[in-house]
This record gives structure tokens, C-alpha cells and sequence, in this order.
């Protein structure tokens, strides 16, 4: 991401053995290098305050990872946490030699200090990994950091809409603009429904053309919905991506039923499942905190996610249904079938998107939830997504859980989670952990 800087601070003293930290330190920017060849070192190892002092004097970091290369005291740390404010990985080196001689680099006793002034010091969240600079586990480490870290900042340049108010029990999804910027670092614009719905009747046919070729294009069956319907349906897709270029939308959140289907006449499902597929997480039941979860989703994958209700369990498979009504992004669909275009299932108009969803090895369910005193946690569960057909009229997946499924189905209703969750391609559940962490939010990890 432009203007991300992480920053590496390898402290030590010289009292050790300074060949073994040399080489450590070299060992160490190597592994730097292969997570992200970005990350800023220093030329030597930082063996006082004055030296660490000189070296960040003109960074400004977004990240930093504090390594202790032998043991130094807590005043080092200190002046990192006296000149920053920022997330922090406490990188700990293995002994590399036992060998009844001399204690080469004592990093682990360094990091005990370095933890204890963090704590002190406001009780400042922090990572922490262990491992010499080779081991598959730090360079992981550091990579689902970082990515953790990237995705902080970049929230503070995402700009959300509510497109209407959600309807009736479906508060979960409601965010005040305030408490989106204090929390998140988001931006939130709210609009009326009928203001897209509006603008979207002002359009003509020939105007609206190019979205009707668009949809056409990356779907199925298109041409079994009445004429009138694809041309309502082209032009909320046009009302809706103009208004997202204009206002320089990265997600939203839109009111779909019944405003829709009784207002004008045509679901905004497919318009919602393009605008995914475009890049723009969006989420129906204009639930605000499952269109920022999506958004997270997308980033860490770089591809399209599914946003739906869990609706059926099956304990032998152990697997859980995802599903819902009409949405769900074109890119998802299974290749034998396509992204089969149908109708609303209890309204019976369309276009809906109406398939199931590809297989693919690994999959991550995600939530941003809230706790009944106000403060966000987030559901984090990993699997895979299986090759199952659509199950019911709408779109779906089926994921297998790594853990039983009904476990994670019990124990996160009783712990009253919201009933719409992500469900994203790959594991990010160390990505997703370090994140929360950097908030301080609770992490209910299955």
C-alpha cells in the first residue's frame, strides 16, 4: 500500500557475543526482505539508546518490529513507545547454541523487558513471535502482521454508505457515523433508498445499455426475465455505480427489501452482486458491519466474498450453510452452472442471482460483531468450501469447519452473534487475530 512504512529495530549491547549477533542480524533482514522487501532496516545493530535514538529521528512509521538481537534493557523500548504510536511486533530469537559455554545472545530475557515497559506504558497492545530468522512460522508471522497493520491505515481511507435504513430487528447492522471514525477510522455516508431509486428512474434505455450488456455478460439465463425488469435492473446499477464513483464509495450497505419490490418493482440483489464483483463490497439488509466485514474480507483475499445467513448445520459433514436470498458476486459461481440469474425467493420478481458457489480448499468465516455493552469482537472460524450444488432458491456455499461445526453453531449463538456472516477464499485467521488485537477487540476464534 502506498505510504505504509514499517520499520525494523534490531537493539542490542555490545557485551554479547558480537559475532553471533552479526550474524543473526543478517540472518534476520534476509527473512525481513522475503515477508516485504518494503520494510526499512538499519545499516548495524542499534547498541544504545543514542543509536536508536538517531536512526528513527526521521521515520514515521505504521508499523514497527522490535527484535532484541541480545539481551537490552527496558530503556530502549522505551524510547520507541516515548517517539511512536504505532502497532508493534516483539520479535524474540532463539538461543542458537547450548552448548554449557557462553550465553550468546540471551534474546528471550530482552524481551521480557521490552514486553514489561509495554505494558506499563498504557498497557500498549502488542505481537509477539519466536523463532530463529529461518523458521516458516516467523516469516508467517510477520507476513499476517503486517497485512494486519496495512489494513488498519487503509480503513482510515475508506469512505462507506448506508443506503437506507435497515429494516425492522435488523439493528445489528446500524452504525452511527461517529462511532465508525472513532473506532474504525471509516467514513460513513448515509442516503435515502428512494434518492438511488430516484435517480435510477431519470435514466433512459439507451442510457442504461452498456449495463445490461455488462450483466448479460458474466451471467445465465438473463434473457428469461421480463423486459421491463432487466431494464429497472440496468438502470439501479447505473444510479448505484455512478453513485459510488462520485462519492468515492469503497463499500456500502443498501436497504433491499420491501422497498424494492414494492417502490420499484425490481430487487437491487443483482446490482449489489456487480458492484462486488467490481471491487465495491456490498451488502444487502443495509447491515453496515457486515459491508465493512466483506470489505476486510477482500482486502486480505484480493477477490470477491459471499455474504450471507447460516441456515442449515450438518453434524457428520460438519459443515454449515451460508446462503441468502437473491446476491451473492457473479465470480463465485460454480463453472458447471454459471451465475444463473432467477427470482426472489419469496417475492418472486427478479433478476436474483440464484447458484451455488464454487469449491475451493481453504475458506475463512468472518464477522465484525458487537457485544451487548457496545464493544466489537470479531467471529473468526476457518475450513473449506465444498463442491455442493446450490441448496436452496438464492445463493450459497457450504463450508467445512475445521472444527465441529456444531460447537461453532452453538456456542456462537449463545454468545449472540449477528445472523450475517463472510465467508472468504484462503485462511486469514492470523491476519484477522493480529487485527483485532491492534483494535482491541475480542477475538472468538473457532
Amino acid at each position: 500500500m502506498n505510504g505504509f512504512q514499517c520499520i525494523y529495530i534490531p537493539v542490542g549491547v555490545g557485551t554479547y557475543h558480537m559475532e553471533t549477533a552479526q550474524d543473526q542480524f543478517e540472518r534476520s533482514i534476509k527473512a525481513l526482505m522475503s515477508a516485504d522487501e518494503s520494510i526499512i532496516c538499519p545499516e548495524k545493530i542499534l547498541l544504545s539508546v543514542d543509536e536508536l535514538r538517531e536512526y528513527v529521528k526521521d521515520k514515521t512509521p505504521d508499523h514497527i518490529i522490535f527484535q532484541n538481537i541480545t539481551f537490552a534493557n527496558g530503556a530502549y523500548m522505551s524510547e520507541v513507545l516515548r517517539t511512536f504510536d504505532a502497532p508493534m511486533l516483539l520479535w524474540t530469537l532463539r538461543e542458537p547454541v547450548i552448548d554449557g559455554g557462553r550465553l550468546r545472545s540471551n534474546s528471550l530475557t530482552g524481551a521480557y523487558s521490552a514486553a514489561n515497559a509495554l505494558r506499563a506504558f498504557n498497557d500498549r497492545p502488542f505481537m509477539w513471535c519466536f523463532g530463529a530468522p529461518e523458521e516458516d512460522s516467523v516469516i508467517s508471522a510477520i507476513r499476517a502482521y503486517l497485512s494486519a497493520a496495512k489494513l488498519k491505515k487503509a480503513m482510515k481511507s475508506l469512505r462507506m454508505a448506508a443506503i437506507g435504513l435497515t429494516p425492522q430487528g435488523f439493528g445489528f447492522g446500524r452504525a452511527l457515523d461517529s462511532e465508525l471514525m472513532n473506532t474504525f477510522g471509516v467514513e460513513l455516508e448515509s442516503v435515502e433508498a428512494r434518492e438511488l431509486i430516484d435517480m435510477a428512474k431519470s435514466y433512459t434505455d439507451e442510457e442504461c445499455k452498456e449495463f445490461t450488456d455488462m450483466t448479460a455478460s458474466v451471467t445465465c439465463g438473463l434473457e428469461k426475465t421480463p423486459v421491463k425488469n432487466v431494464a429497472d435492473h440496468s438502470r439501479l446499477l447505473k444510479a448505484y455505480t455512478e453513485f459510488v464513483k462520485s462519492h468515492n464509495i469503497g463499500a456500502l450497505a443498501s436497504r433491499c427489501w420491501p422497498d424494492f419490490f414494492t417502490a420499484y418493482g425490481t430487487p437491487v440483489c443483482t446490482v449489489l452482486s456487480m458492484l462486488n464483483d467490481e471491487g465495491i463490497a456490498s451488502a444487502c439488509e443495509a447491515d453496515i458491519y457486515g459491508a465493512l466485514s466483506m470489505w476486510i474480507g477482500m482486502q486480505l483475499s484480493g477477490e470477491p466474498v459471499f455474504f450471507g445467513d447460516p441456515v442449515s448445520l450438518d453434524e457428520k459433514e460438519s459443515s454449515i450453510t451460508y446462503w441468502h436470498c437473491g446476491a451473492g458476486a457473479c465470480s463465485l459461481a460454480r463453472k458447471d452452472t454459471g451465475a444463473v440469474v432467477g427470482v426472489h425467493p419469496n417475492r418472486k420478481i427478479g433478476p436474483a442471482m440464484d447458484f451455488g458457489c464454487e469449491a475451493f480448499p481453504e475458506a475463512t468465516i468472518f464477522r465484525i460483531g458487537r457485544q451487548p455493552d457496545g464493544t466489537f469482537r470479531f467471529f473468526i472460524a476457518e475450513g473449506e468450501a465444498l463442491d455442493k450444488p446450490k441448496q436452496f432458491i438464492g445463493t450459497s456455499i457450504v463450508v467445512k469447519t475445521e472444527n465441529p461445526s456444531r460447537d461453532i453453531v452453538e456456542d456462537s449463538i449463545l454468545n449472540g452473534f449477528e445472523p450475517h456472516f463472510v465467508v472468504m477464499k484462503g485462511h486469514f485467521a492470523k491476519e484477522l487475530e493480529a487485527l483485532a488485537l491492534m483494535m482491541g477487540f475480542e477475538v472468538y476464534g473457532y
